[in-house]
């Protein structure tokens, strides 16, 4: 089959043609390279603010060989490139000695940010780092304190990174737990940036086979199965995306932290498992029912997961109207969180290790309801200490209760589980906690999955846009080659939107705001 180039074809190839022109299609977009482009030398304190053992004070762009020759002694050697060297950090105005430190020399485009760079290391004291960072300022014309997250942002400019990493980087600055500093480590050494930029190289080809088609559809050398082979590495490359994409946001929750939300009847426990686990009197705990009228979260590591915990009013029918406000916002949170922790106290069961008959449950409807409709639950049988029963002859029949439908099926023992536990004595508390960070691990972290998990969500906008764009072409079909590769070219430019190749510009400064003024 030989594809031709009938003239409504062309006449649609004219009307694309000034449009297409706005994006830059190739696989390696221009970018600014090293030249030193930038008029300002920035300069900033990349270290925390206060007293320290050490300070480490960045300056880069034109005027950073300059600034060290300037706060350094005339007569020493200029430094080698990347070799820390010591130093008499010297007042350019009056030649005072600031300190004693070490300078290192990054000439560009072997830097961070691609341009020529310094790094002074002094003394942390307050008066050492502002003598220092004056002395920068008055090493000539052009030398300004850096903005927040201008490091970065030159770095990104001069192709040293690209948009995911340096996100990435924002997050591990950010990071508080083990798990979100493995996540953001992963994306800043380029893990999301390799698959998006293969994915759009693998368009990109498809495209310039489409474009072929359309150019020299009616040259005998273009192959007959052209068309064919990209519609099959585009339904490929969807269903990669489309894989991608159904990951339960698993990337974007462990970056913002878990949310889990403890739930239960009255006076179960509830606030005295949550002081129990932070170690603390986070939630006031009364014998009357009904104290906790309103959401008490903490935020905890969790076996280096990031957690955000809920403690929440206990469900049950009230006449007080501020109580029935705070199990309505209950209700809410539990609808909302990632993990739900249902705690019932084992006096609202009638059973006890002899007796083989099913037991009763005395749990309030509504409490029931929010266990059963919500399939991350997980249910801890508090009060242990007060049965005489055998525990796991309990646990088994208290399961059976609360999932009648579930007895004798595959998954009973793994998809309901149930946990005894004694807040009064701590007993089975560490063993919950053990196999909920093994439940964080599975879901969170899958090892076939974590490498390139999605962070962002403007990550997700763009590739449902690609996605969205590789719908459309699948359903044109041959005789509408021209506006396919539109279709095409829309895709890899929602790719490229992602990791900063495309016109960006206006998620910048949302990205970059996230760094302090050193980075």
């Amino acid at each position: 089959m030989h594809h031709s180039q009938p003239q409504h074809m062309r006449a649609h190839r004219t009307q694309l043609q000034q449009h297409q022109q706005q994006t830059t299609l190739d696989s390696k977009s221009p970018r600014l390279r090293y030249t030193n482009t930038h008029l300002d030398t920035i300069f900033a304190l990349s270290t925390h603010p206060g007293k320290a053992g050490i300070a480490v004070i960045r300056v880069s762009g034109p005027q950073a060989r300059s600034v060290l020759r300037k706060l350094t002694s005339s007569s020493s050697a200029f430094p080698k490139p990347r070799m820390a060297v010591t130093r008499r950090l010297l007042c350019p105005l009056t030649n005072e000695l600031l300190d004693k430190g070490m300078a290192i020399w990054f000439p560009g485009p072997r830097s961070f940010t691609g341009e020529d760079s310094v790094e002074f290391h002094c003394h942390g004291g307050k008066a050492v780092v502002d003598g220092v960072l004056r002395a920068i300022g008055d090493a000539g014309d052009h030398i300004r304190l850096a903005e927040p997250g201008e490091f970065a942002r030159r770095a990104f400019e001069n192709d040293k990174l690209d948009l995911t990493e340096v996100e990435g980087l924002a997050d591990l600055l950010n990071a508080e737990t083990e798990a979100q500093r493995r996540l953001a480590l992963r994306q800043a050494d380029g893990g999301l940036k390799n698959l998006y930029d293969t994915w759009r190289t693998q368009l990109i080809q498809g495209m310039a086979l489409v474009e072929a088609l359309i150019d020299f559809g009616e040259d005998e050398n273009i192959e007959d199965d052209v068309y064919d082979n990209v519609i099959a590495k585009v339904q490929s490359l969807h269903s990669e995306i489309k894989s991608h994409m159904d990951d339960d946001r698993r990337g974007e929750i462990l970056r913002d932290g878990i949310h889990v939300t403890i739930l239960g009847p009255p006076n179960a426990g509830k606030s005295s498992f949550l002081n129990y686990i932070t170690k603390r009197q986070a939630a006031i705990v009364s014998p009357i029912p009904g104290t906790t009228r309103d959401v008490v979260e903490v935020s905890l590591d969790i076996g280096g997961y990031p957690v955000l915990i809920g403690d929440t009013a206990g469900l049950r029918t009230s006449e007080d109207e501020i109580e029935m406000q705070g199990v309505q916002r209950a209700h809410q949170r539990i609808s909302l969180a990632d993990i739900n922790v249902a705690i019932l106290p084992i006096t609202d069961f009638s059973v006890s290790g002899q007796d083989e008959s099913e037991p009763g449950v005395d749990v309030d409807d509504m409490v029931l309801r929010a266990i059963r409709e919500n399939p991350n639950t997980m249910v801890l049988i508090n009060k242990m200490d007060l049965s005489q029963g055998d525990v796991k002859a309990v646990q088994a029949k208290i399961r059976s209760s609360l999932w009648p439908d579930s007895v004798g099926s595959d998954d009973h023992r793994s998809k309901y589980r149930v946990w005894a536990i004694s807040c009064q004595t701590g007993e089975g508390i560490g063993t919950f906690l053990k196999d909920f960070i093994h439940v964080l691990k599975d879901r969170f972290e899958s090892t076939s999955t974590s490498s390139t998990s999605i962070t962002q969500y403007r990550h997700r906008v763009h590739l449902e846009n690609c996605l969205h764009s590789l719908d459309v072409f699948l359903s044109l079909g041959v005789d509408h080659v021209v506006l396919g590769a539109e279709e095409l070219r829309h895709a890899a430019a929602d790719l490229g939107r992602i990791t900063g190749r495309v016109d960006v510009e206006e998620v910048l400064d949302v990205v970059f705001r996230e760094f302090c003024i050193g980075k």
